[in-house]
C-alpha cells in the first residue's frame, strides 16, 4: 500500500507523517493475539446464551435444517435476518452447543470491530489515533455486554467498519466493499442505504473515467457500464434476498417491514421526528458516554480541518447511519439504543482524533501543546466520569443472571416430573413471549404450536377469542418465574399483566427452584 502524507498547511503547520504503510507496526499482531485470548477467556468465564433475536435465528435455522419452513408469524416475533438465520443453521448442526457458538460468533465480531477501528484510525489519522480508537471500543461495556449475549448488531457493525476500511485503502474499490455492505444488509436494513449511496459513488467515478477516455479519443467503455450494472446487482442483493425470503415463507414480500412497524407500535417503541432526534442524543450518551460524545463531535471538526482527504469515508458513514436511524424511526420502526450502535462506533474514531490528533502537528508547535493539554483534560473528564458511572458488578450480575435463567429453565424442563407432565399434556405456557425461544431450543421443538404465552391468551380474551385460553385450561404445563427472575426484564416485562403470574385454578405445583415454579393440571 502506498505511503501517504498530510500536506494541508493553511490551518497551521502539520508534521509530515506516514499515516499509512504496507504493514502494521510489530506490536499490532501481538495486541490482536492478546485480545483474542482475552475474548476466549471471557467467553468461557461467562457462559452466556443468545438473546431473543439470536435465539430465533437459531430456531429458524434449525427449522430449515430439518426441511421445515420457519414460522415468522410467531407471537411478538423479532424481524428475521437472513444472514443470521444462515449462521443459525450452521450453529444448529452442533445441537445444544449451537447456542454457545452463536455467542462466540458475536464475540469474534467484537474483536473484528476493535481491529477494524484501529486499522481505520491508523490509515486515516496515524498510529496513535488508531490505538486510541481501538481502546475506546474496548472500554465500551455497553458494546461488550451485547457481544457477550450474542446480539446480531455486533456482527453488523463489524461488517460496516471493515467496509469503510477497504474503501479507505483504495477509494471506489467497488465489489469487496459492496459485498461487505450486502452482508451487513442481510443483518439490518440500515445498510441498504449505505449500499445505495456507495453504488452512486462508484458509478460517478466510472462516469468520470469514461468521459475522460472519450475526451482522449478512446471509444466509450461498455465495460464501465457492465461494471456499474454489476455493482448495482451487489447493492440490490440484500433487499432482494430479504424480499425473496419473506415471499417464500409468508407469501408477503414486504412482511418484514410491515411486521416490524406493527410490533414497534404495539410495544410503544415508535416515535415522531422530535422523539427520534431526542432518542438519538440519549442513546449516543448511553452507548459512548457524554465525554466521548463531546470528544467525537469535536473530533469531526478537527478531522475535517487536518485531513479533509482522509475523513470522507468515515464521516460519510457516520452521517448516513444517523440519517437512516432518523428515517426508520419516522417511518414507524422501533427506536431502541442498539440501532444507534453503528453510528456510535464510528463516532469513537473521531473521539480518538480529539485525543490523539495532536500527533499530526509539528513537534514543539503551540497548537500541538495546546491540543495535548485539551486532550488530557478530555481524558481526565472521561476517566472521572467512568469512575462514577461504570458498575462492573452490575455487568457481571447481568451476565450471570442471563446464564442462570437459561440453565435454570433447562434444568426445570429436564426433571422427571416435568417431562412426565409434558408427555401427558404437551402444551407448555410461559408468562410472555420472552422465554419462548429458550424453551423451544431446550425442548428441541420444531415449530411453536405447543409453546405459548399466557399474555397472548389474555390479549386474545380482550378480543373475545377464547381458543388459546381454553387450550391452557384443558391441560397444560405452566412455568412461573420466581425471585430475581420476576424483576429481571428479560423474563418478566413491566408491561405484563400480574394475573399471568398467578397459577390457574386446578393446577398443582410439580417443581420449584430458585428461579422457577412449574405447575400442571394433567
Amino acid at each position: 500500500m502506498e505511503s501517504a502524507t498530510l500536506t494541508r498547511t493553511s490551518p497551521g503547520t502539520i508534521r509530515l507523517a506516514r499515516l499509512r504503510s504496507g504493514r502494521p507496526a510489530g506490536w499490532a499482531p501481538i495486541g490482536l493475539a492478546v485480545m483474542c485470548v482475552a475474548a476466549l477467556i471471557g467467553y468461557f468465564a461467562f457462559p452466556t446464551y443468545p438473546t431473543y433475536d439470536s435465539f430465533y435465528a437459531l430456531l429458524w435455522g434449525r427449522d430449515l435444517l430439518h426441511f421445515h419452513l420457519p414460522d415468522f408469524r410467531v407471537y411478538r416475533g423479532p424481524t428475521e435476518h437472513p444472514l443470521a438465520i444462515a449462521f443459525g443453521m450452521l450453529c444448529s448442526l452442533f445441537g445444544q452447543g449451537g447456542a454457545r457458538l452463536m455467542v462466540l460468533g458475536s464475540i469474534g465480531s467484537f474483536v473484528a470491530v476493535v481491529a477494524g477501528l484501529y486499522r481505520l484510525g491508523r490509515m486515516c489519522f496515524g498510529p496513535l489515533v488508531g490505538v486510541l480508537a481501538g481502546l475506546l471500543v474496548l472500554s465500551r461495556f455497553f458494546f461488550e455486554n451485547l457481544a457477550a449475549q450474542g446480539y446480531l448488531d455486533v456482527s453488523y457493525v463489524a461488517l460496516i467498519v471493515w467496509a469503510i476500511v477497504l474503501e479507505v485503502q483504495r477509494p471506489r474499490r467497488g465489489a469487496p466493499v459492496l459485498l461487505l455492505l450486502a452482508a451487513a444488509g442481510l443483518l439490518r436494513p440500515d445498510a441498504w442505504l449505505l449500499s445505495g449511496a456507495y453504488w452512486l459513488w462508484c458509478t460517478h467515478g466510472t462516469r468520470v473515467r469514461s468521459a475522460a477516455s472519450t475526451a482522449l479519443g478512446a471509444s466509450p467503455a461498455p465495460r464501465a457500464r457492465r461494471t456499474s450494472l454489476g455493482y448495482l446487482a451487489l447493492a440490490a442483493s440484500a433487499p432482494l434476498i430479504w424480499v425473496l425470503l419473506d415471499t417464500v415463507v409468508t407469501g408477503k414480500p414486504l412482511y418484514s417491514l410491515n411486521s416490524t412497524a406493527g410490533l414497534a407500535h404495539a410495544l410503544g417503541r415508535s416515535q415522531g421526528l422530535s422523539g427520534v432526534v431526542s432518542s438519538m442524543a440519549t442513546f449516543a450518551v448511553r452507548i459512548d458516554k457524554l465525554p466521548v460524545v463531546l470528544g467525537g463531535l469535536a473530533g469531526v471538526a478537527l478531522a475535517i480541518w487536518l485531513a479533509p482527504k482522509r475523513v470522507g469515508p468515515p464521516l460519510a458513514a457516520l452521517l448516513l447511519l444517523l440519517a437512516v436511524f432518523v428515517a426508520e424511526g419516522i417511518a414507524g420502526a422501533s427506536v431502541i439504543d442498539r440501532y444507534m450502535l453503528g453510528a456510535s462506533t464510528v463516532l469513537l474514531l473521531f473521539c480518538a482524533v480529539s485525543l490523539g490528533g495532536w500527533a499530526m502537528l509539528e513537534r514543539g508547535s503551540v497548537r500541538r501543546w495546546g491540543w495535548m493539554l485539551a486532550a488530557a483534560a478530555l481524558l481526565a473528564y472521561g476517566v472521572s466520569s467512568a469512575a462514577t458511572t461504570v458498575n462492573l458488578t452490575s455487568l457481571r450480575n447481568t451476565l450471570a443472571y442471563h446464564e442462570d435463567f437459561h440453565k435454570g429453565l433447562a434444568s426445570a424442563l429436564a426433571t422427571p416430573a416435568v417431562k412426565t407432565a409434558l408427555r401427558r399434556c404437551p402444551l407448555l405456557s410461559l408468562p410472555n413471549n420472552k422465554l419462548i425461544p429458550d424453551a423451544r431450543w431446550i425442548l428441541d421443538s420444531v415449530g411453536q404450536r405447543n409453546i405459548v404465552a399466557r399474555s397472548q391468551a389474555r390479549a386474545d380474551l380482550a378480543r373475545r377469542a377464547h381458543g388459546l385460553e381454553n387450550r391452557i385450561r384443558r391441560g397444560s404445563v405452566a412455568v412461573y418465574p420466581l425471585g430475581a427472575a420476576v424483576f429481571f426484564e428479560a423474563i418478566v416485562d413491566v408491561g405484563d399483566d400480574p394475573r399471568d403470574q398467578v397459577p390457574l385454578a386446578g393446577f398443582k405445583q410439580i417443581y420449584t427452584s430458585r428461579y422457577y415454579a412449574i405447575y400442571a393440571n394433567c
